[in-house]
């Protein structure tokens, strides 16, 4: 009866871990996305509204979803802060200080720390010629990732569950 409840628990465990993962591959979608949208909404406040940075970043943050509001927030008080720390610098500490809250893999953050020493330090179309270079190499990360989510999140799905199985077959 206990060897009967310890494999069904081990391979529940293991099924849980596979969901998981599968998750954070369909979450990392998500994120892009918004990111696109954030990047977009940020690059009409510089162009045409002609919004200072750390303000663009706060209106831009109350109008988007989690994580990326956060990562907003942060990044226009890095850049507004009395530290003086330079834009690209500060930009940098926004993107390390999310990684623990989003599901990027560091090819997209890579993307993401290529914007900051341009952000805040050039003129406004230069800045909006950068986001516009932004938001097309993260739509295509989003791209290849929405190809790869599908068959992934199935993989993991399955190898969780094939792994909790093995687990049991050993075990028991």
């Amino acid at each position: 009866m206990w060897r009967l409840f310890g494999a069904a628990l081990v391979l529940a465990a293991c099924g849980m871990f596979g969901a998981l993962v599968a998750r954070a591959r369909t979450e990392r979608i998500r994120v892009l996305g918004e990111l696109e949208t954030a990047f977009s909404m940020l690059a009409t406040e510089i162009g045409y509204a002609a919004t200072p940075l750390p303000e663009a970043l706060l209106k831009v943050s109350r109008h988007s979803p989690p994580p990326v509001d956060g990562f907003l927030e942060r990044a226009a008080g890095e850049i507004a802060g009395p530290s003086g720390v330079p834009t690209a610098e500060a930009w940098a500490a926004a993107v390390r200080a999310q990684r623990s809250r989003w599901c990027l893999a560091r090819e997209d953050e890579a993307v993401l720390l290529d914007l900051g020493p341009y952000l805040g330090q050039t003129g406004a179309a230069d800045q909006e010629k950068h986001l516009r270079l932004t938001l097309t190499r993260l739509g295509r990360l989003h791209a290849r990732a929405e190809a790869e989510a599908h068959v992934q999140s199935r993989l993991w799905r399955y190898l969780g569950l094939c792994a909790g199985g093995l687990m049991v077959l050993l075990f028991y």
